[in-house]
């Protein structure tokens, strides 16, 4: 069994940080706002998980004024693109031995 989840990632075990990978996967970025809202999160809890993802290179964070107002976006980075995919080739390898 051991064999199996070697390759489910720790990272992901947050419904939060599996969230903003999720989305960060098929956009091609997220701001700030419409993750908080999509999530249904705080703006402090958002921003812990966003730092970790960010801590271990799987997103990139871009910040911008649009007029006088900042926006923050995020995108995945190769290394989180290529991490969420193992994590999901994991878990359904996990799935279908449990078949």
């Amino acid at each position: 069994m051991k064999e199996i989840i070697i390759n489910i990632n720790k990272l992901f075990e947050s419904r939060i940080r599996l969230g903003v990978m999720s989305l960060l996967m098929v956009n091609e970025s997220v701001d700030f706002n419409t993750l908080k809202e999509m999530l249904e999160v705080t703006d402090g809890n958002l921003a812990s998980h966003i730092a970790t993802l960010e801590k271990n290179k799987y997103i990139k964070v871009n910040k911008k004024f649009i007029g006088k107002k900042p926006n923050t976006t995020y995108s995945v980075t190769e290394k989180g693109r290529r991490e969420f995919k193992d994590h999901l080739d994991a878990l359904e390898k996990l799935i279908s031995s449990s078949s």
